[in-house]
């Protein structure tokens, strides 16, 4: 992915020298020596914005604030020579994503650059879990089937993804008592028979077996 990456510092030698190593890494720079002209060019919303605190027309708290009002995501870098823990602070209350004392090495902004792009514009996603034409996804606590989500309660999630993950073995019923309500359970058992029944009701395409005087098992999905 290609990035734009927006540079605010008002002392030259250090703007052309920062510049040049962002544009080192095929990002699209683009920088400026005060915070009005800065300013201007929010409505282009880069991916990037690194500041200065200390401008000579404007401050970058004041910067930052226009940003964020713009777009509360873009991710934004403070520079600073005021290596104080209250400009820190602001900073990071104003919405940053870093703070950089000066002097720094150029390749640590770069580090740090890259990190948070990432963090911010490379999510990967969840990787699914596959049965049949139902689709899994644990850390959003969903199961869907052609795209459509399928209304489960907390237990009935539990249970289909427990089901899935133990494809071709025998599960007891106290196995599943203790992966859906917990070690410290002491109901009686059937409570799990009522479940694999509402599941069954509610994903008709999962097959699951009842082992009789046992658990269920869940049989390896075939396309008819």
């Amino acid at each position: 992915m290609s990035y734009t990456v927006y540079l605010v510092e008002d002392e030259t030698h250090l703007n052309t020298v920062l510049t040049t190593y962002l544009k080192q890494e095929n990002w699209e720079v683009k920088s400026f020596h005060n915070g009005s002209d800065a300013i201007k060019s929010i409505p282009e919303q880069p991916h990037l914005w690194i500041l200065d605190i200390m401008l000579p027309d404007i401050d970058g708290y004041d910067v930052i604030k226009e940003i964020k009002k713009m777009n509360e995501e873009t991710p934004v870098i403070f520079i600073s020579a005021r290596d104080e823990d209250l400009d820190r602070i602001i900073g990071l209350e104003l919405g940053g994503d870093d703070y950089l004392s000066k002097p720094f090495l150029p390749k640590e902004l770069i580090i740090r650059a890259k990190k948070i792009m990432k963090r911010t514009y490379e999510k990967q996603e969840e990787p699914s879990l596959i049965y049949g034409p139902y689709t899994i996804k644990e850390r959003e606590r969903t199961i869907s089937e052609n795209n459509e989500i399928i209304q489960l309660t907390s237990k009935e999630f539990d249970l289909f993804v427990y089901l899935v993950k133990h494809v071709g073995s025998a599960l007891s019923r106290e196995q599943i008592l203790a992966y859906v309500w917990g070690e410290d359970y002491f109901g009686s058992d059937r409570v799990v028979d009522d479940l694999v029944r509402r599941v069954r009701k509610k994903c008709p395409k999962l097959h699951v077996e009842t082992i009789y005087g046992y658990g269920y098992r869940t049989v390896k999905y075939l396309e008819k």
